[in-house]
């Protein structure tokens, strides 16, 4: 299935409901769509196979989880939107994608809220993200059922190598279309360029875009590294993925298919945590064998003005002391 656009989805969506839907109610008390842009190799739709694989095997095929990776079903925002319709069950996406229907999210996606993975593991364990799930469920009918660490974000560049934040003036950075990144790509100096994932990897090889950044993994997973000659090691955001549920389809789940779809989750977001982990170990070796010129930047030069600037101008829509009270978790 090719890329669609949010009314294609839509449109899609109700073909399905009027075909594909009745023929499955035999075998399945529920039928949930869930979708991820990432490639099918990546950890994290490898986790969804599984996922789906047990609740399938423990529920004797009641609860029928259909997986869609590498955008099948459309652009992050398509599928965040088309989850909050109904037209789509439940989608993994980054916490700042889900923050355009509650606002309050994206501070759990900002440049330099974490210390490490532990410190972002246990703020997500606690009722922080009690009150976030409430803001989403009352506004949008969303809810928040598992998380998963996705890794440290690092830049990548074709042609100019970049140690400093001065040597990001005027250059075209490749950003998800998110207010928190932008905010950020500001602060460094560099140019503004969202574009979707699956129209990456062509921007680069073309030279249409200077750079992007994402965690290893998803690098590896994209083949960007085919088409980019610098590894820079920022490490300028922790990153959780959420795993996002249409609220009405969730709660029309009985307790016990609830319970299962739940258990599987926590326990194979635990294992795709662990190989995020396992990866991350490894690429920048992979990477610099392969060919890529791997960089240690003046990280501090990145951080400074991102500080200055970021946490004051989205403290409005985080609320006050909410980034003060994350520090202290």
């Amino acid at each position: 299935m090719r890329n669609l656009t949010r009314r294609g989805l839509l449109g899609t969506a109700a073909a399905l409901a009027a075909t594909a839907i009745p023929l499955t109610r035999a075998r399945a008390q529920a039928v949930i769509r869930w979708g991820t842009v990432l490639a099918p190799t990546h950890p994290e739709a490898v986790m969804m196979e599984r996922i789906a694989k047990e609740v399938r095997e423990t529920t004797s095929g009641a609860v029928d989880i259909q997986i869609f990776p590498g955008g099948q079903l459309g652009s992050p925002r398509d599928m965040v939107e088309a989850t909050a319709s109904g037209a789509l069950t439940m989608v993994c996406d980054g916490a700042a994608q889900i923050g355009q229907f509650a606002p309050q999210l994206t501070i759990i996606e900002s440049p330099y809220v974490w210390r490490d993975p532990d410190h972002m593991k246990r703020a997500l364990n606690s009722p922080l993200m009690d009150e976030l799930n409430k803001a989403l469920v009352e506004r949008r009918g969303l809810r928040l059922i598992g998380s998963m660490y996705y890794g440290k974000r690092h830049l990548t560049t074709g042609s100019k190598p970049v140690r400093t934040v001065e040597d990001m003036k005027g250059f075209k950075l490749r950003i998800p279309e998110l207010d928190v990144f932008q905010a950020m790509v500001e602060a460094w100096g560099a140019r503004l360029t969202p574009l979707n994932f699956n129209e990456l990897y062509l921007a680069l090889s073309q030279g249409a875009v200077d750079g992007q950044e994402n965690p290893l993994p998803t690098i590896a997973s994209g083949k960007l590294n085919e088409v980019q000659k610098h590894l820079v090691l920022t490490g300028h955001i922790i990153t959780p993925r959420v795993v996002t549920v249409n609220d009405k389809a969730w709660s029309a789940l009985s307790a016990e298919h609830r319970r299962v779809v739940k258990v599987a989750i926590d326990k194979h977001a635990a294992w795709q945590d662990g190989e995020i982990i396992a990866q991350e170990g490894t690429l920048v070796e992979t990477f610099r064998k392969a060919g890529m010129v791997v960089i240690e930047p003046d990280l501090e030069s990145f951080r400074r003005p991102v500080l200055a600037s970021v946490p004051a101008k989205f403290e409005s829509k985080w609320g006050k002391g909410a980034w003060e009270r994350i520090q202290t978790l």
